[in-house]
């Protein structure tokens, strides 16, 4: 088992997060965490994030009531990124969509 100082944060101190639904498998979507965001998503049990835009963190399902209960989270082998797998209630996507991963790319 990893602690959160064993994790490698990078120059911008994020790791990106596959966010996968814990009984389909399915992937929600990809985020980032900090230090204090993940220290913060074990101390509630719920998903928080850091948002890269606004700079700050983000409680995913604070605003709109679309938690991410938290069921495991675990690293890669580089300690580089993390797959946290939730049971979410409600959508993932801010669009609405229950996952962020919809459109099919083609050449």
């Amino acid at each position: 088992m990893k602690k959160i100082e064993e994790l490698k944060w990078g120059a911008t101190g994020l790791i990106p997060a596959v966010v996968q639904d814990a009984t389909s498998g399915e992937v929600l979507t990809v985020a980032y965490v900090s230090r204090e965001s993940l220290a913060k998503t074990f101390e509630l049990g719920e998903a928080v994030f850091y948002s890269r835009s606004r700079q700050c963190l983000w409680h995913k399902g604070e605003t709109s009531g679309n938690t991410q209960k938290i069921v495991s989270i675990t690293t890669d082998c580089d300690q580089d990124a993390l797959v946290i797998k939730v049971n979410p209630k409600g959508p993932a996507c801010h669009t609405g969509a229950r996952s962020c991963f919809n459109d099919e790319v083609s050449i």
